[in-house]
């Protein structure tokens, strides 16, 4: 008989399982991996600074959660090969964030934003940012509690069009024979520490 999992997979924005899930930085890169491309533990341990086994727990525990899928098994010098994809990632709630305890926050931002800065200077290096219409920009601002909240509002309907247009892409992309562009949106809002000043902590904690 299968063994039966209790662990249900994370589905709704409440679930603090998935801040815990992005709290390690393996995860968060193999999330980013699976997200580009299908792959298997093998080839993502080729790609990772983990050995295979490391790997396949953390794929185990992803998929277990409900955020990567097994898509293809292909048979490979005797053994089967089980290939995986990312799933549409559950977003947070304000609520889910706020009760989320501060170390998690922390390994979880930490996790991010090591994956972030990698990815965009390697994508640098490789004259990422050569394209005509490439962007880089960093605007600081100076608001009251109302335009903070009207500029959150802003990130999540800019969200929502990065995955309209990807949706679109996505469909034109199966419909002819053009070569896809990988791009690459990286969105941050956050209460900042100023560069210039004595200010060491956001000024809202």
């Amino acid at each position: 008989m299968a063994e039966v999992n209790a662990e249900r997979p994370i589905a709704d924005l409440e679930d603090p399982r998935y801040a815990k899930a992005l709290a390690h930085p393996l995860r968060v890169r193999i999330l980013a991996m699976l997200d580009e491309r299908d792959s298997s533990p093998v080839q993502l341990a080729e790609h990772l600074d983990a050995t295979l086994g490391t790997v396949a727990y953390h794929v185990r525990t992803l998929e277990r959660l409900g955020l990567i899928e097994m898509v293809a098994t292909h048979q490979r010098r005797g053994a089967t090969e089980h290939v995986y994809a990312a799933r549409e990632h559950p977003g947070f709630s304000s609520r889910a964030w706020m009760n989320t305890d501060p170390k998690t926050k922390h390994m979880m931002i930490a996790s991010t934003l090591s994956q972030i800065g990698e990815y965009a200077t390697q994508s640098a290096a490789a004259g990422g940012f050569d394209h005509e219409q490439s962007n880089v920009s960093r605007h600081a601002l100076e608001l009251d509690a109302e335009g903070f909240g009207e500029l959150a509002e802003a990130t999540r309907r800019w969200q929502e069009e990065i995955a309209r247009i990807r949706n679109s892409a996505t469909d034109r992309l199966n419909a002819n024979s053009e070569t896809p562009i990988d791009a690459g949106v990286v969105l941050l809002m956050f209460e900042a520490t100023p560069f210039s000043g004595d200010a060491q902590t956001p000024p809202g904690n």
